[in-house]
């Protein structure tokens, strides 16, 4: 195919991802509040997962929608903005990239519009974690962690932590010393908190017709502890930076539609659940739905990212305005260290850079599929919905009509997550609560892109803390919830998880 064949294509594509919402939008009423029957009764047709995997559905393509992009299929896939964004808009997104790739340096500095660092941190700029805009990994044997980090907690101590918790104005309850989150890098003159320490244990897992795949369990340590010793009972959580395509499009999906897949009491006996986390909104003053972050934990992209500048790098802004960071009461010299705030807004971030950042972190495209008509895909995603995967990983979703955000704008989208929690199983147990979140219970990953995570991050590592080193290893580290899609995987034949593969790769 030419470059000019591709371009076509890629028109021709967008061009049927808007005659799609065409489609939907046909006669119906424009607003932003609860669906009318009719509206409602159409969107339910068009996402009702397929029972035909003779053939790709309409709009498979896109699965961002009119949003979609068709750029090259190269290191820069998840960098690009949203296809139906205007040109003035584009500069928008382009000064946002310019502030999410921004190396932060101490206060006081010459530099005083990148200047608030730390005292302590994980890394220097979101594009340190989120490398090309995509997927972190361990660090590899005697390297810091950058990507990849360990949220703190522990149990709720008084009357006061349990009303906190209950009330959702807290989602864990911090380490007296080391907070909730720790950092393994400090400004000159501050000690770093410490270093995080990986071993690894062999779990073997057998298929049906003897092949046998050998997954890798880790286990997390905090040492060389600068402050003291922790908690006795706290709590250590690895989270690894996930890949930012898409985000925009999540938030605009309706509440409602969120929570009406969820099934706390498995009220139709699938074995699967699904619940809701709730938090609180800095942005609204109040507990809503959250659903960004691993559990689920952050409502909003706007504060989904002030909560990683203010625990990732120390940088304050409007909805996180510590200029401390994450320093506790029991660091002293940390919280007394100079910070990068501007005298009249009081934050290191303006708030004009973090609305153009929070801008670019909703507008990342989600990549066009690629071969869904192709054999082996179609065969792979037959086997994925017969297997029950789509059980948490439901297909696709109609987004709100929102005249303020008119790239993520009533889309058919197709993120495959329902951004439930889901109990995962000892397994991937992590023990650590958040919010609704039990120490077992993991948000449901949006696999959109995931096929072109070697093209992008160059690496195959998957799930909460990366320790899967392929597609298939992710599978087999399913349990609890997904123990019965899990099992029905291990039976499958080696053309069948060959198929399953390909498909996963195509989105």
């Amino acid at each position: 195919m030419t470059a000019g064949m591709r371009r076509n294509h890629g028109r021709t594509a967008r061009a049927a991802a808007v005659a799609a919402v065409a489609v939907l939008l046909c006669g119906l009423p424009f607003g932003i509040g609860a669906r009318a029957a009719d509206e409602a009764a159409r969107i339910a047709a068009v996402v009702r997962p397929t029972a035909d995997f003779s053939k790709a559905e309409p709009y498979e393509l896109n699965p961002g929608g009119g949003a979609t992009s068709f750029a090259p299929l190269n290191s820069s896939a998840f960098s690009h903005p949203s296809a139906n964004m205007s040109f003035e808009r584009t500069l928008d997104f382009k000064v946002g990239d310019g502030i999410f790739r921004k190396l932060w340096v101490s206060s006081p500095s010459s530099t005083l519009s990148s200047d608030g660092l730390g005292p302590l941190y994980n890394a220097r700029s979101c594009q340190s974690c989120h490398l090309k805009d995509g997927r972190g990994q361990p660090p590899a044997q005697g390297e810091p962690g950058v990507a990849l980090f360990l949220r703190l907690s522990i149990p709720p101590q008084s009357d006061a932590d349990r009303a906190a918790l209950a009330s959702h104005r807290a989602d864990a309850i911090p380490d007296p010393v080391y907070g909730t989150q720790f950092q393994n890098f400090a400004i000159q003159g501050i000690p770093a908190e410490g270093r995080m320490e990986i071993d690894h244990e062999d779990v073997p897992v057998t298929f049906a017709d003897g092949e046998t795949v050998t997954l890798r369990k880790p286990k997390y340590r905090a040492a060389g502890l600068n402050y003291g010793p922790m908690h006795p009972k706290v709590m250590l959580s690895p989270r690894v930076a996930p890949p930012m395509i898409g985000m925009g499009l999540l938030e605009a999906i309706r509440d409602a539609d969120i929570l009406a897949l969820a099934d706390p009491d498995d009220r139709d006996g699938d074995g699967v659940s699904g619940r809701a986390n709730r938090g609180w909104s800095a942005e609204s003053g109040k507990a809503v739905l959250t659903r960004f972050g691993w559990k689920a934990g952050q409502p909003s992209v706007a504060q989904q990212s002030a909560y990683a500048f203010a625990g990732d790098m120390g940088i304050s802004s409007k909805l996180a305005r510590k200029g401390s960071g994450e320093c506790t009461g029991a660091q002293a010299a940390c919280i007394a260290a100079p910070d990068g705030s501007d005298p009249a807004e009081g934050v290191e971030l303006p708030d004009k850079m973090f609305d153009l950042v929070a801008f670019y972190a909703r507008n990342l495209a989600v990549p066009a599929r690629r071969d869904v008509d192709a054999p082996a895909v179609l065969e792979g995603k037959r086997v994925f919905y017969e297997s029950g995967c789509i059980a948490c990983h439901r297909p696709k979703f109609v987004t709100r009509r929102d005249a303020a955000r008119p790239e993520q704008s009533f889309q058919l989208i197709w993120p495959y997550t329902d951004l439930l929690l889901h109990d995962m199983g000892e397994g991937l147990a992590d023990g650590r609560p958040e919010g609704d979140a039990s120490g077992t219970e993991w948000r449901t990953p949006p696999l959109w892109g995931i096929g072109l995570t070697e093209t992008v991050s160059g690496h195959s590592r998957f799930l909460h803390d990366g320790r899967a080193r392929s597609l298939m290893e992710a599978v087999l580290w399913h349990g609890g919830e997904a123990e019965g899609a899990k099992q029905k995987v291990l039976q499958l034949s080696k053309q069948e998880r060959d198929a399953l593969i390909a498909f996963l790769r195509s989105l």
